[in-house]
């Protein structure tokens, strides 16, 4: 029994099934790609349990089976391989023969019975985007996210498909990310929590195309559908944080000023700032903001002041200088605003202008207690 297909075109594919397949795995099954192949299809399965990835590719046989072959493995041979035709030809003592122009290579395989079944989604809800606006949600927010297992439903992208609108929501506990698309609408609500893992292997292949991506979820579950891939995942459970409650709604004091210059003046105040607090100070006085750090333990200091555009009252306020710094290189705008209503309150971050027609981004930061 054997198929044939491109070696290249298998390993791009592969490439991105392998982003599924945990580094250690305690059911040795789940190192493998699971192969099955009739009527000229074959469609190649990874799986972590949690997530489930197949790709369906084109292949030169009518032959029938499903086999498990050890993933490392295969991919190492694939990558040292120019584009050829290349065969698998599968005997009965449970070896693969991966034949070559140039060579030929053993492999044993692993049945498939072994392999974990997929989820079939019950009575899903179903949404259809293109894959740059999904692509440019999940890097919008994926930079913010809460790294303790205890809270669990912070580790995830909150998803709020409504016939309002969409919105994508992430939050670390210290920052927020709030992406929002008022000019697409969902036939019916739904709210759900992504995990981190399948939204970096979406981000890894969205990214490469122009697609429909339909979007299929129930109260468990979600696959996202597109080109020649399925991707399952096994949604976080449980009730996402009122985090609306924690945006401040009246902000008086309004900064607005060139998004690379802000970045970079922080970016080297930061440079003498305290290396567990990582604190710098914004003081607003009229058209004139003073940025400063210092690291007492070591008498550096630092400080730059730049002309902007501010309304409101005179201020300090301090913030974590690697979170501005993070926030600011992930959004596009030539122009940002710094909403504030006092210095115990979190500020807000917004895009001037760079943003798509309906395209919002809203960045939240919580301040730190400045003590001098």
């Amino acid at each position: 029994m054997k198929i044939i297909v491109s070696s290249l075109q298998l390993l791009k594919n592969l490439q991105v099934l392998s982003g599924v397949i945990n580094n250690s795995n305690s059911i040795p099954i789940l190192d493998n790609f699971l192969f099955e192949f009739e009527n000229e299809k074959l469609k190649v399965t990874s799986s972590d349990l949690e997530n489930r990835m197949t790709v369906s590719v084109k292949i030169d046989s009518t032959d029938k089976g499903s086999y498990c072959i050890p993933a490392r493995l295969l991919l190492e041979v694939l990558k040292t391989l120019p584009e050829q035709p290349i065969t698998f030809h599968f005997s009965e003592n449970n070896v693969v023969e991966l034949i070559s122009m140039s060579g030929k290579y053993e492999v044993a395989y692993a049945s498939a019975s072994e392999y974990p079944n997929s989820v079939i989604l019950e009575n899903p809800s179903k949404t259809i985007l293109s894959s740059k606006i999904l692509s440019s949600a999940i890097n919008k927010t994926i930079f913010f996210f809460f790294s303790d297992e205890l809270r669990p439903t912070m580790t995830g992208v909150y998803f709020q498909l409504t016939t309002n609108g969409l919105i994508f929501t992430s939050t670390d506990a210290h920052k927020l990310v709030k992406y929002s698309r008022n000019d697409i609408k969902s036939d019916q609500d739904a709210f759900f929590i992504m995990p981190k893992k399948p939204l970096n292997v979406l981000k890894s292949v969205l990214s490469t195309g122009e697609l429909e991506v339909e979007i299929e979820y129930n109260e468990t579950n979600a696959s996202f559908i597109f080109g020649d891939f399925i991707l399952s995942s096994r949604l976080i459970d449980g009730k996402y944080p009122n985090y609306e409650a924690v945006i401040p709604k009246e902000n008086p004091n309004k900064l607005v000023i060139d998004r690379i210059q802000f970045l970079n003046s922080i970016n080297c105040v930061s440079i003498f700032s305290n290396k567990t607090t990582h604190q710098i100070k914004c003081k607003f006085t009229g058209p004139e903001l003073e940025i400063s750090a210092e690291d007492k333990d070591y008498s550096n200091k630092g400080d730059e002041k730049l002309t902007c555009n501010y309304e409101g009252n005179d201020m300090q306020i301090g913030f974590n200088g690697r979170y501005l710094i993070e926030m600011l290189k992930n959004i596009s705008s030539s122009e940002v605003q710094l909403e504030m209503s006092m210095p115990n309150r979190a500020g807000i971050l917004t895009a001037i202008d760079g943003l798509e027609e309906g395209e919002e981004i809203l960045m939240l930061v919580m301040p730190s207690l400045i003590n001098d």
